[in-house]
C-alpha cells in the first residue's frame, strides 16, 4: 500500500472517530402522572427531521446527534404537548443523554405549541411577534371547517366571502380589495398565490398559525397584513386512520376520512385524507321557488414521504378540490331588505359555478452539520366558470348576465413557484442564527368574459338592449426575490433580530375587446389587441429586539414592512377607466411592542400587543358594473393602531378558558375617489372589512367518568364590532354577537358530539359591495358528529 493511500485512510478514519466522539444518543422514557408508561407518543427533535415513537414501555431513543443544543417536542393523544431543551456534550465521556418525562392530561395543562412561523420550528411563546396558533385539538373543539371561521377567534381578523368561496381577509385594518390579497395564505409551505388558487376547506389539519402584522421579510408579496399558515397532518412510523361523519340542518352531510402508514419503516411513508361536503342552500330563490346556494364539494390531500438517510428526505404532496356551487353570489340589494327578509332573493337566471383547484408540490430537505437546506417546487391550477350565464343584475328581470364558460383555455389560472431556503444548523451553539433563500414564481392568468345585456337592460338605464360585450385578457406575472433574516444573542436574555428582502416583479397584460348586437352574430372589435407592461421592486426590512424578562415572560419590540403587489388595470366597459394603466405596490410600515407570559406551570398564558401601522400608496378599488371588474388606483394613505390580548387558562382540572380581544382604530388619512366625473374626498373614513373590535370567550369543561369515558360541555361567545363594506362607509353592520355550543363524549377511540353554531340565529351582513348588494352571514346551524380513530 502506498504512503499516500495510507495517509488517506488514516485521515478518513480520524474524521470518522472525531465525528463519533462528538456524537451522542438520546434515550428517554415517558410516563403519565400515575407513573404508567405512555405508548405511541411522537417525539421530535426540532429542525432536524429526527422523529421517533415511544414503545409499550414508554422508551424512545435517538442516535448519533452532534454536540449542541436541541429542543424535543413530545405529543400523545389525550395529553398536553410538552417540550424539553437538552444539551449534548460528548466530551463529558458519556455516550448518551438519559431523560425522564411526565405527560399531563390535556384537560389539566395547556399545550406547549410548536410553530413554523419563521420558516423553522420554534416554540410559539419564544417568537417575538404576534402569533395565534390553533392545534388539531382546538380546531376540532371550535368545529372549524373553513378558514373564514377563524373570524373573531384571532384578534383583529375578519374573513368572509360573497358566496363564491373566495375568502377575503382583513387583519388590523389592512384589507383585501382585489385578487391580490393583503394576507398571504400558505398551506404546507406553499404560497396560495391568489384568491383563485387556494383551498379554503379545513380537514385533517395539524395546526393553523396566524401571524399578525407585515411579514414581508420571510413571506414577501401580499403579506403586508399578515400570514395564515396551515399545516396538515403528516404520516410517520405509526399506522393510523380516522373517519368523521357530520350531519345537520339544511341537509348538511360532511364526511372526512384518512389513513397514514409506513410502507417501509423509517424510510417510506404514505398519507391520504378526503373530504366530501354537501348541503342545501341557505337562501331561497323566490323566482324559481328553489334552494339557491346548494354546495357539493370533494377534496383530497395525499402525501408520499421518503427518508433517504439521517440527512436527506423527500416529500411529495398532491391536493385537489372540486366544488359545485349551485347559486354563487346570493346577494340582495340593500341592507334593510336583506335583514328584513333574510336568506331570500329573487333572480331569474340560475347556474352552477364549477370551482376546480389542484396543488402539487415536491420538497427536498437536507439537514447538515453546518447548515440546513430545503427546496420546494409547487404548481397550482384553478379553473372557475359558470355552466350557464350568471345573473348580473341580481333581480328577476332579464337585464344583465355574465358568461365565462369558454373551455379550459380560458379562466384557468396557473402558478409555478420555487423556493430555495438555507438555515443555520439546528445543533449550532453560535449566538447567530440565520435563514436565507430565494423565491421565484410564474403566473399565467387567461380570462375571457362576456357581459350580455338582455331585453330589459333599458330598465337599468343602460341605453340599449340585446347586445354583448366581450373582454379577453392574458396576464403574465414573473417574480424573483432574495431574502435573509437572522437573530443574534447579545446576552443570555437579550436578542436582536434583523432581516431584509428584495422582491422584483415583471408583469405583462394583453387585452382584446369586442361588441355584438342582435340579431347579427358578428363581433366588432372595440379594442384591438394591445399589450401593457410594468415592473417594480419592493424592499421589506425587519428589525426587532426581544428580552427574556425571566423564565416566564418575553418582551419584544419590532419594526417590519410588507407590500401588496402592483399591477395593470383590466379592460372594462367604462370608457373613463382606461385599461393597462399601471398601479404601484402598496406598502405597510408596522411598529409593535408586546409581552408574552407563561405562568403557573403552563396553566396560564397571557399575551398582549400594541401596534401602529402606516399604509402608503394604498390601492383603492373601484368596481365597474355590470362587468364586475375591479379597477385599482393608488389614491390613499391609511393609519391603523390598536391593541390585542389573548388569555388561555386552566383554573381547575378539566376546565379550559380562552379569551381574545382586539381593537382596531383605522382611518384613511387621504382617500380620493373618482365618481361621475368628479373627485370625492373620503379622508377620515374607515377601511372596509375592518371591525372596530373583535372578542371571543370560550369555556370548555371535560369530566372523566372512567379511564375510557369522558364527557365534554363547551360554549363560545363572539363579538364583532362595527364593520363597513364600502369606502364611503354608507354600508355598515352594527356590532353583533354569536353564540356556539357543543356537548360531546369520548369513549376509547370514538367520539360523539352535538353542536350548534349561531345558536340565537343572529342575522348580520358578512359581505357587501359598494354598489349596494350584500350577503348575510350563516344562519343558525345544528348538527351532530361522530368520529372514530384507529
Amino acid at each position: 500500500m502506498s504512503i499516500s493511500l495510507k495517509n488517506i485512510i488514516i485521515t478518513l478514519l480520524g474524521i470518522f472517530i472525531a465525528m463519533t466522539i462528538n456524537a451522542q444518543s438520546i434515550t428517554g422514557v415517558l410516563q403519565n402522572e400515575n407513573g404508567n408508561p405512555i405508548d405511541g407518543a411522537t417525539i421530535s427533535v426540532l429542525n432536524t427531521g429526527y422523529q421517533t415513537v415511544s414503545n409499550q414501555k414508554g422508551y424512545f431513543s435517538f442516535n448519533a446527534l452532534k454536540n449542541g443544543n436541541y429542543t424535543l417536542s413530545i405529543k400523545s393523544l389525550g395529553y398536553a404537548e410538552i417540550s424539553k431543551e437538552i444539551n449534548i456534550n460528548a466530551t463529558n465521556n458519556s455516550k448518551s443523554t438519559d431523560i425522564k418525562l411526565t405527560l399531563i392530561a390535556s384537560t389539566n395543562q395547556l399545550d406547549v405549541v410548536v410553530v413554523t412561523a419563521e420558516k423553522k420550528e420554534d416554540l410559539l411563546q419564544k417568537i417575538p411577534t404576534s402569533i395565534t396558533a390553533l392545534n388539531a385539538k382546538q380546531i376540532n373543539a371550535f368545529g372549524l371547517w373553513n378558514t373564514k371561521e377563524i373570524t373573531g377567534i384571532i384578534p383583529n381578523l375578519y374573513s368572509a366571502d360573497p358566496g363564491d368561496g373566495r375568502d377575503v381577509t382583513s387583519v388590523r385594518g389592512i384589507a383585501t380589495s382585489s385578487y391580490d390579497p393583503t394576507v398571504a395564505t400558505y398551506i404546507d409551505g406553499v404560497n396560495q398565490f391568489s384568491l383563485d388558487t387556494y383551498i379554503p376547506n379545513l380537514f385533517d389539519v395539524e395546526r393553523i398559525e396566524v401571524l399578525r402584522g407585515p411579514q414581508g421579510t420571510l413571506y414577501g408579496r401580499n403579506a403586508m397584513g399578515g400570514v395564515i399558515n396551515i399545516i396538515t397532518k403528516q404520516p410517520n412510523n405509526i399506522s393510523s386512520g380516522f373517519a368523521d361523519i357530520s350531519v345537520g340542518n339544511y341537509n348538511q352531510r360532511r364526511i372526512t376520512a384518512g389513513i397514514k402508514t409506513p410502507f417501509i419503516k423509517d424510510k417510506l411513508f404514505f398519507g391520504a385524507s378526503i373530504l366530501s361536503n354537501r348541503r342545501d342552500g341557505y337562501y331561497t330563490n323566490e323566482f324559481t321557488q328553489t334552494s339557491y346556494d346548494q354546495q357539493n364539494g370533494f377534496s383530497g390531500n395525499y402525501f408520499l414521504k421518503y427518508i433517504a438517510n439521517e440527512r436527506w428526505n423527500i416529500n411529495f404532496n398532491f391536493k385537489h378540490h372540486l366544488n359545485k356551487n349551485k347559486g354563487a353570489f346570493p346577494l340582495v340589494f340593500g341592507s334593510e331588505d336583506a335583514i328584513a327578509n333574510p336568506f331570500t332573493l329573487n333572480q331569474n337566471a340560475s347556474t352552477t359555478m364549477m370551482d376546480q383547484t389542484t396543488n402539487t408540490s415536491l420538497s427536498i430537505h437536507y439537514r447538515g452539520r453546518s447548515f440546513n437546506f430545503s427546496n420546494q417546487t409547487a404548481y397550482q391550477q384553478n379553473c372557475r366558470y359558470y355552466t350557464n350565464p350568471i345573473d348580473g343584475d341580481f333581480s328577476p328581470i332579464d337585464a344583465i348576465s355574465v358568461i365565462n364558460n369558454y373551455g379550459n383555455k380560458w379562466n384557468n389560472n396557473k402558478v409555478l413557484t420555487q423556493d430555495f431556503k438555507f438555515t443555520s444548523a439546528s445543533s449550532s451553539n453560535s449566538k447567530l442564527k440565520w435563514t436565507a433563500g430565494t423565491f421565484l414564481f410564474y403566473q399565467d392568468a387567461p380570462v375571457k368574459q362576456t357581459t350580455r345585456f338582455g331585453i330589459d337592460a333599458n330598465l337599468m338605464m343602460i341605453g340599449d338592449s340585446l347586445f354583448s360585450t366581450t373582454s379577453i385578457s392574458t396576464t403574465i406575472k414573473k417574480g424573483l426575490a432574495f431574502y435573509g433574516q437572522a437573530s443574534y444573542a447579545l446576552s443570555d436574555q437579550l436578542k436582536i433580530n434583523f432581516g431584509l428582502r428584495n422582491d422584483y416583479e415583471n408583469q405583462s397584460e394583453s387585452i382584446l375587446g369586442s361588441y355584438q348586437h342582435d340579431p347579427s352574430s358578428e363581433q366588432y372589435i372595440t379594442r384591438s389587441d394591445t399589450v401593457g407592461r410594468t415592473h417594480f421592486n419592493a424592499l421589506s426590512p425587519k428589525l426587532s429586539l426581544d428580552y427574556q424578562v425571566n423564565n416566564y415572560s418575553l418582551w419584544y419590540a419590532i419594526y417590519s414592512k410588507g407590500f401588496r403587489a402592483g399591477g395593470l388595470s383590466p379592460l372594462s366597459s367604462d370608457p373613463s377607466q382606461p385599461p393597462l394603466v399601471a398601479y404601484l405596490p402598496e406598502y405597510s410600515n408596522n411598529f409593535e411592542t408586546g409581552i408574552k407570559n407563561n405562568w403557573l406551570n403552563n396553566k396560564l398564558i397571557v399575551n398582549i400587543a400594541l401596534f401602529y401601522t402606516k399604509i402608503t400608496d394604498a390601492q383603492v378599488p373601484s368596481l365597474v358594473l355590470p362587468d364586475a371588474i375591479t379597477i385599482t388606483k393608488n389614491t390613499g394613505q391609511l393609519t391603523s393602531k390598536g391593541i390585542e390580548a389573548e388569555i388561555f387558562a386552566i383554573p381547575a382540572n378539566g376546565l379550559l378558558l380562552q379569551y381574545s380581544f382586539g381593537s382596531t382604530n383605522a382611518r384613511f388619512d387621504k382617500l380620493d375617489i373618482a365618481s361621475q366625473g368628479t373627485t370625492v374626498n373620503l379622508a377620515g373614513k374607515h377601511p372596509i372589512f375592518t371591525p372596530s373590535s373583535t372578542s371571543l370567550l370560550a369555556a370548555q369543561y371535560s369530566y372523566p367518568i372512567s379511564n375510557e369515558l369522558q364527557i365534554m360541555l363547551r360554549g363560545e361567545w363572539k363579538y364583532i364590532g362595527t364593520t363597513y363594506f364600502d369606502l364611503a362607509n354608507s354600508i355598515q353592520q352594527s356590532p353583533y354577537q354569536l353564540l356556539n355550543a357543543k356537548l360531546g363524549m369520548e369513549y376509547k377511540k370514538m367520539a360523539l358530539s352535538f353542536w350548534a353554531k349561531n345558536l340565537a340565529g343572529t342575522k348580520y351582513i358578512s359581505y357587501g359591495y359598494d354598489f349596494g348588494a350584500v350577503h348575510l352571514g350563516d344562519p343558525a346551524i345544528f348538527g351532530t358528529s361522530f368520529s372514530y380513530q384507529f
